[in-house]
């Protein structure tokens, strides 16, 4: 910004100056603190550990490290590995109330909703009622068999979540990114997640002690 000279007496020079100095010292810095398909959840309720890490996308820009990219399972930490084959073992058996017992069994009770739902079997019934909710076990495994990413390192959010679509700007995908997207969603989703700007479909976390935190879809 260009500035005109003036000439004035040093004394209101000098007051001028001071009270700048005290209006910066005033200064209040302020932070800036999308829609599933039909068939998903729409608005989150806290984690008691932990939370939701949000789909990356234009909607929810931050400036963060890169999370780390992990496509080689064997490196996950042995308690991460072991509930992740539990829980391909349960969707598998393709009986919903094996994956219920898993929840139950993990003190706190991971959010399969985004909604006020309470009986998981009774949510994945209605939104998948062709199937009697066992389509859902099919989409557990084939998120699960992709590749994950290390979210929020270091921190009480520390989590590997899957697919690492959920954390990735799908613009920036590359031609065999999008081969193994596709095993999970449609051309026509793909689409409309560019339009909003992030992945929304089912996403997966579990903490580094092994904990499963949600297995959720939305936003």
């Amino acid at each position: 910004m260009s500035r005109s000279l003036l000439v004035v007496p040093f004394a209101l020079v000098l007051a001028v100056g001071l009270a700048g100095e005290s209006l910066a010292q005033l200064k209040v810095h302020t932070q800036s603190i999308k829609q599933p398909t039909a068939n998903d959840p729409a608005s989150a309720p806290p984690l008691t550990t932990g939370s939701v890490p949000k789909p990356e996308g234009a909607a929810h820009e931050r400036e963060e490290p890169t999370p780390e990219l992990i496509l080689d399972l064997s490196r996950l930490p042995a308690p991460v590995i072991k509930t992740r084959e539990r829980l391909l073992t349960a969707a598998r058996s393709g009986d919903l109330k094996e994956l219920v017992t898993l929840m139950q069994g993990s003190g706190t009770a991971p959010i399969f909703s985004l909604n006020d739902d309470k009986d998981p079997i009774s949510f994945w019934k209605a939104n998948y009622p062709d199937s009697e909710g066992v389509e859902v076990l099919a989409i557990l495994i084939e998120i699960l068999e992709s590749g994950a990413v290390h979210v929020d390192k270091g921190t009480p959010q520390d989590m590997y979540v899957w697919p690492y679509f959920a954390r990735m700007p799908l613009k920036g995908l590359n031609a065999a990114q999008k081969v193994e997207l596709f095993k999970i969603i449609t051309g026509n989703d793909y689409k409309d997640m560019l339009s909003a700007g992030a992945y929304n479909f089912y996403r997966l976390g579990i903490s580094p002690d092994g904990t499963w935190q949600f297995f959720v879809a939305g936003d």
